[in-house]
């Protein structure tokens, strides 16, 4: 318990120390709504209210038998994990963020478990979805990359 508790009050700390690092940032222009600082400091004070619960809290963390043991499997599913996003990462721009989306999400819910066919249905809607709400709603733009055509 003392561990956990030492843990979060030292990623507290950073999250606080980013925080107060970020707070002063001001960007010459914008291309958002909300201004480029509004994001990372939104996060870290999200981070930094579950870090403050974790290290008040009343009782420690118990794992029980209904975690998922750190087994071979476990970290190999990880590890492929991690390995998609940073392709995901790497095909954003060039592809754009809804063909890199469900060419990363199709085989991420895969891994977990996912159906072919629900999985491509439900993670190409998403990435379509997803798209619309932050470029024409929320007014933050995504790259198109190869469907740049469709724009206009």
């Amino acid at each position: 318990m003392l561990i956990q508790r030492i843990f979060a009050s030292v990623l507290l700390l950073a999250c606080i120390s980013l925080i107060l690092m970020a707070w002063p940032y001001q960007a010459p222009f914008s291309y958002e709504p909300i201004g480029p600082r509004a994001f990372p400091l939104l996060m870290l004070g999200l981070m930094g209210l579950g870090l403050a619960y974790m290290v008040f809290r009343p009782s420690p963390i118990i794992h029980t038998t209904d975690d998922p043991p750190m087994d071979r499997e476990t970290l190999h599913k990880i590890g492929l994990c991690v390995l998609l996003l940073l392709i995901f990462a790497g095909l954003f721009e060039p592809l754009g963020f809804i063909l890199s989306s469900i060419l990363i999400g199709i085989p991420m819910a895969r891994l977990y478990g996912g159906r072919w066919l629900p999985s491509a249905v439900i993670i190409s809607l998403m990435s379509v979805g997803l798209y619309l709400l932050f470029d024409k709603v929320m007014d933050v733009p995504l790259p198109l990359g190869l469907l740049d055509v469709l724009e206009n």
